[in-house]
């Protein structure tokens, strides 16, 4: 996607056995598209065959993953591949009169490089393996450039889309085809823990207010092994040319901006997760799928109710009254049945909360006009105080009621967790990986993994779940998205369901 000044350019991939066409609209509101270009021309140079067999000046099919970009001086640029073999190309092209015209060939601009940069190495914590334990090639996809202060930033996706791996990074340049210099604080956009994981595949832009912002693509994996959903980070560009995106306390309400800001981590509301593995029961279960997931944190597992009818009821303990101020209702597509858009395929509910369990008040419920919200969020028109709060099923366009996670927002009462003490960071023989140690905060539901290439930049978070490791006398965690031959700082908060510590004494990774 791309715009012209006056319109978005939608370009689908484009493959030699489905040709793609290219569309455009001046009102994407309204969900209408016009073609700008009905068929894309042949690839100059494209061949299938077998990568071995191929020869020089030969390409792949393809655009696949195409990224476009007007450049100040009208010329029109196109970025694109997605392989585990071959690279990320660029070309100059021309959109005119309906037409694409391929003004060059395309010419490799760079491939990923696993052996120095930790985070390209493919699998669940960058292991390098499949789900079947056998060693893979990272993919390098999902082109995107930004022309920032006179900097090309090429974006890309890596190493893959399964697992908590996936993430964004970046090369620069001076000219629009390069050459490229990889980034040393690379990935950009990264989130390996939390709700939902990765944040790989997606686009940078600035919004009204000059922000800037990084979409991605958490993995959900259930129904197909590419089944992702749609995040947004937000971030800023250093004075130096540094691009970063934050994803501390990313699953967690953030206010939207109204101005300008400085550092993304002000958006942050400071309402904690309240409904972590707390208990929950329901009206009615489908077989196996029971309320007791739909507070796990986990999108992969879900509460799938005995009948899609209203009334039906889902409800979390707190476990005590506590100061609840937002919900998120996570569905999830269990045997939905559907496959396209229709006139029924809305959702409607309301959300209760009590004290006690015995006397409700109504605190949220969708309103007109009706549509789909698979992950429905409300913001509290006042703060209540709570125990209970309760699903009250109105409608969803599918067959089964499922709901993924029911999560709740606020404060407990009590204190922040004290700041973690004896945070020792180790750097491996192999670069790329690093070992964190520090002594458990009493109190505390999850710690913060905050890391950079420079102590007044830890711009990358790791978010761990307390109860996930374990309840020796230190926690340890690996990190293995490091690059090779670039100092890296450290530093460790904790946090409960009334606040977060203060951040740990800043350590070098050595």
């Amino acid at each position: 996607m791309a715009s012209d000044g006056d319109r978005l350019i939608i370009e689908p991939s484009n493959s030699i056995t489905q040709p793609s066409s290219i569309y455009v609209t001046s009102s994407p509101e309204t969900g209408k598209l016009e073609y700008l270009v009905r068929r894309f021309p042949d690839m100059p140079g494209v061949s299938d065959k077998a990568p071995q067999d191929m020869k020089p000046g030969e390409v792949p099919p393809g655009p696949w993953d195409p990224g476009l970009l007007k450049d100040d001086d009208g010329q029109w640029y196109l970025y694109w591949d997605s392989s585990n073999v071959f690279p990320i190309y660029g070309q100059k092209i021309a959109l005119e009169d309906g037409k694409l015209i391929y003004q060059t060939r395309a010419q490799p601009l760079f491939k990923l490089h696993p052996e120095l940069h930790g985070w390209e190495r493919f699998g669940q914590d960058h292991s390098g393996l499949l789900a079947n334990g056998k060693p893979t090639d990272p993919y390098v996809e999902g082109a995107w450039m930004n022309k920032i202060g006179g900097r090309y930033y090429l974006q890309y996706g890596a190493p893959g889309t399964e697992f908590n791996a996936y993430a964004n990074g970046t090369y620069l340049s001076d000219k629009p085809l390069g050459p490229f210099t990889y980034a040393p604080y690379n990935p950009i956009a990264y989130k390996p823990g939390g709700f939902v994981h990765g944040a790989g595949h997606g686009s940078s832009f600035q919004d009204r207010y000059g922000n800037w912002w990084n979409t991605g693509t958490p993995w959900i994996g259930y129904n197909w092994t590419f089944e992702r959903r749609i995040d947004l980070l937000p971030g800023k560009i250093y004075p130096d040319g540094q691009m970063a995106f934050t994803s501390r306390f990313a699953d967690f309400p953030y206010y939207a901006p109204t101005s300008k800001f400085d550092d993304p981590d002000t958006l942050f509301t400071g309402w904690m997760l309240l409904s972590y593995k707390k208990a929950a029961t329901a009206s009615s279960s489908l077989g196996q799928f029971g309320p007791a997931t739909v507070t796990d944190e986990n999108p992969q597992t879900f509460w799938v109710a005995g009948a899609n009818k209203p009334g039906e009821t889902l409800t979390v303990d707190l476990g005590s009254v506590d100061t609840v101020r937002a919900v998120q209702v996570d569905f999830a597509d269990y045997k939905s049945g559907r496959f396209a858009d229709a006139p029924d395929i809305y959702t409607e509910f309301t959300l209760e909360a009590s004290p006690d369990g015995q006397h409700w008040q109504e605190v949220a419920r969708t309103e007109a006009p009706r549509r789909d919200r698979p992950n429905a969020y409300f913001e509290l028109a006042s703060p209540v105080r709570a125990r209970f709060v309760r699903y009250v099923h109105g409608h969803v366009g599918a067959a089964n009621l499922a709901i993924s996670d029911l999560r709740v927002f606020g404060n407990a009462d009590g204190h922040a967790p004290a700041m973690p003490e004896g945070v020792a960071p180790r750097r491996h023989a192999d670069e790329r990986d690093a070992t964190i140690r520090w002594r458990p905060v009493p109190g505390a539901i999850g710690y913060n993994i905050r890391f950079g290439i420079r102590p007044d930049r830890l711009t990358l978070t790791h978010q761990l779940w307390a109860d996930e490791l374990g309840s020796g006398a230190v926690l340890t965690k690996e990190l293995r998205s490091l690059n090779k031959g670039v100092p890296y700082w450290v530093a460790v908060e904790a946090f409960n369901e009334t606040g977060v510590s203060k951040l740990s004494p800043v350590r070098p990774i050595r």
